[in-house]
């Protein structure tokens, strides 16, 4: 996007001196020989002013803001500052109300793959200072308390790290909701968890810290090359009636066949990360939108998600002739994920109907939502979802490694030398703007409406709400006086958000302190023709398009585009910084399903990201030497938040046994495929997170050296770490590790490892291993 000179189109030749006593005919044969040449030299201009796609085989010649020249070979591109790092984040895996469905119930059980920060950072090899990082948690979402604690944890690193900040730091979730929860920063997302937990907070921050200096150490110059792909099979649209009603003539420019009819998006974008020393790539971080909720409400343990399942595979797929570096890391970032879901098989009535739920709002024949379930493609497994979740995982990272493996062929260098980001803080409780027509309107405090708590098909809500219920809500007048108790919403907030029909008034309730965030994160990055919008809610596949054509209009007809015959190119990601909820389209809001009751600030929500994101766009060109203003500061919540969370207490054993003893013990051999089991006598595994190492593995005899090496630990989807507590009076608990043999397993002699922590009456924690007997895989 710098501007772009017209190199020459070969080497300059010496004007001849033709000699007077040349020969008539000679003369007229080098002047002929001149004049085709000419044309030649003409017709090759012409091309390389009109035919834009041939210059992939010229050199680049940019300018950058300080006039200074680059070139570089068009096959690569230019070259970045660029590093990549990974870092454990798995909080209490037990005891703490998971983040996502929102249900009271769903309590943390057990380990099924332990959850990273995965950091990736790009910067100006002339301007190291202009740089960015780009963070995806094995979290829900961004968060403004996590956020704000991450930048404090970068400060603190000295002045190395001085070069982050507010600016160029951001922090997005993959959206599982199969996390620990209780690190939100707002009241809203606490209820359920029983308030805030610094434990589950702190392990997020930690990481993703950790994660960012691991990044910053790797830095070197490299190269930047984006592809996509098409991933048919992965997502649906869950809320397919409010899609329909944006216009016709809009939805018909992504109908482009039966199997990617528009009402999803169906591209996965990848972003490979190359070292310029010796070309081996250091990580991809890919694009694509599918919630996080393969695995189900009713799942106790702790997982990525699909997500998760996805960049594990990545990360594992490589073998040692392959040309890729030690440490390398794949992000698998959320896209426009507001209205999609990954249970692809859809909505069906679990009343014994066999019927498909209702297209407008999600009912049974009862009229109510609560049989309405979403089904993933092994739906019928009894396993809460690990099945659907562990496809729906490798359907993402099936096409993605295969366009990796062709990018070379099929990819686009990123090419221009200059990074850029910007962040604000904006205030959307009343935030006045123009539509394109001229005319203004504004935003509203954060309100939610009666269809939020109807839930969707992934996870259906609770009593007589329902989904589609714009101006008078169908549900039962008691939910108008508890609405109205807890605050009631005024005459102007009800004008201002119609024809959303107000449950609760969210933004507007200040005790004990804000429920929902009024100030958001507006930010977005660049590096080279790639624009990073970073969303802090859901946006809906239509919304995230919207957002995306316009960012892109903006930059490919503005002074960010110096390189003119490079076309920006646009992607969205988030929910991040803060979670905001849902961004719908103004007609999706309309019809008040889930996604447009849960649109906090009234109808022109998207319309004021995309305005206040355009505002800021020239932040990003090359001589942009500015930031934005830096808004008003929300607030941080973390040492005033509430918390009716206990502590572990102590932990006992039963009489006569000792922690780490095996209480059922495997079986002597087992044939691949099969389910290996072992339990011993535990304790909470809340004493220690173990970040960065392991509650569980299992490991081989090397039989030739005589020596045991671990072959899973619980960063494995195949290992399973479950707890149990026995007595709470005595303190006892147990774990029970289960080992889903895969059909890959080599034959051999295994054993099951257990490490715990045990804490003693008086606080102090003793660490301890349990190890089962021996037994044969074959």
């Amino acid at each position: 996007m710098d501007q772009l000179h017209d190199s020459k189109a070969g080497p300059s030749q010496p004007q001849p001196r033709w000699r007077q006593q040349a020969s008539r005919w000679r003369l007229q044969a080098i002047k002929a020989t001149v004049l085709v040449a000419a044309v030649v030299l003409g017709y090759m201009a012409f091309v390389r002013l009109y035919h834009g796609g041939l210059e992939v085989n010229w050199l680049w010649r940019t300018i950058n803001q300080d006039g200074n020249r680059y070139e570089h070979e068009s096959a690569k591109g230019n070259q970045y500052l660029l590093g990549v790092g990974k870092a454990d984040i798995t909080g209490p895996v037990v005891e703490i109300n998971m983040m996502g469905y929102a249900d009271t119930k769903q309590v943390g059980s057990g380990l099924r793959q332990r959850l990273y920060s995965r950091a990736f950072i790009v910067g100006d090899v002339k301007h190291p200072e202009d740089r960015f990082v780009y963070l995806v948690l094995d979290t829900q979402s961004g968060d403004t308390a996590v956020r704000s604690g991450i930048l404090k944890g970068l400060a603190s690193l000295g002045s190395d790290f001085a070069v982050y900040g507010q600016h160029n730091v951001a922090v997005t979730g993959t959206h599982s909701h199969s996390g620990p929860g209780a690190w939100l920063n707002y009241l809203l997302p606490q209820i359920t968890s029983k308030g805030f937990d610094k434990q589950s907070y702190q392990a997020i921050v930690d990481g993703a810290v950790l994660s960012i200096q691991r990044a910053h150490t790797s830095l070197q110059p490299g190269y930047l090359t984006v592809g996509s792909t098409k991933v048919l099979d992965a997502n649906i649209n869950r809320s397919l009636y409010a899609y329909l009603a944006n216009p016709a003539k809009e939805r018909s420019k992504y109908n482009t066949s039966t199997e990617d009819d528009g009402s999803v998006e169906k591209t996965l974008t990848l972003l490979k990360f190359q070292r310029a020393s010796d070309s081996k790539s250091t990580g991809v971080l890919t694009w694509f939108p599918t919630h996080g909720t393969s695995m189900l409400g009713n799942n106790t343990l702790i997982s990525g998600d699909n997500k998760g399942v996805a960049a594990d595979m990545f990360e594992k797929s490589f073998s040692k002739e392959d040309s890729v570096a030690d440490g390398f890391v794949a992000g698998f970032s959320q896209a426009s994920v507001g209205d999609t879901s990954p249970n692809v098989l859809g909505a069906w009535c679990e009343d014994g109907s066999g019927k498909q739920c209702s297209l407008e709002n999600s009912t049974c024949s009862d009229g109510k939502s609560q049989y309405c379930h979403a089904r993933g493609p092994f739906f019928r497994v009894p396993d809460n979802g690990a099945s659907s979740c562990y496809e729906i995982g490798k359907r993402q990272f099936e096409p993605a490694r295969k366009l990796y493996d062709s990018l070379d062929s099929v990819g686009t260098p990123i090419v221009g030398p200059t990074v850029k980001s910007f962040h604000t803080f904006q205030d959307m409780s009343n935030f006045s703007f123009p539509l394109a027509n001229g005319s203004y309107v504004n935003t509203c405090p954060a309100a939610l409406g009666y269809s939020f708590a109807a839930g969707t098909s992934d996870g259906p809500g609770a009593f007589d709400f329902t989904q589609n219920g714009p101006n008078t809500p169908n549900a039962s007048p008691v939910w108008r006086v508890v609405s109205g108790f807890i605050k009631e919403p005024s005459e102007h907030q009800k004008r201002c958000h119609f024809p959303k029909p107000i449950l609760l008034d969210v933004g507007e309730i200040t005790t004990p302190y804000l429920w929902t965030p009024n100030v958001v994160d507006v930010q977005v990055l660049r590096a080279g023709q790639l624009v990073i919008i970073v969303s802090p809610g859901e946006a809906t596949t239509m919304a995230g398009r919207r957002w995306k054509e316009a960012i892109h209009n903006s930059a490919a007809s503005s002074a960010l585009s110096g390189l003119s015959k490079v076309d920006p190119i646009v992607v969205l990601g988030g929910p991040a910084n803060s979670y905001t909820h849902y961004i719908a389209t103004p007609e999706e809001y309309g019809i008040q399903r889930y996604e447009g009751a849960s649109t906090l600030y009234g109808p022109y929500t998207l319309n004021a990201y995309i305005n206040l994101t355009l505002t800021y766009l020239h932040h990003l060109s090359a001589s942009s030497t500015s930031k934005p203003a830096p808004g008003p500061s929300p607030p941080d919540n973390v040492n005033k938040s509430l918390s009716f969370i206990t502590g572990v207490v102590f932990d006992g054993t039963p009489i006569f046994k000792q922690f780490g003893d095996v209480k059922e013990d495997v079986k002597p051999s087992y044939s691949i495929g099969s389910l290996v089991s072992a339990t011993f006598v535990g304790a909470n595994p809340r004493n220690s997170l173990r970040l960065g190492q392991t509650y569980a593995a299992v490991e081989k005899l090397d039989v030739e050296h005589g020596r045991w090496s671990r072959v899973r630990d619980d960063g494995d989807w195949s290992l399973i770490f479950n707890w149990k507590r026995t007595s709470e009076i005595l303190g006892t608990s147990e774990v029970n590790i289960v080992w889903e043999t895969e059909d890959w397993v080599e034959p051999g002699q295994y054993r099951v490892k257990y490490y715990g922590d045990w804490k003693a009456v008086g606080g102090a924690i003793t660490s301890f291993e349990g190890v089962s007997g021996d037994f044969i895989v074959a």
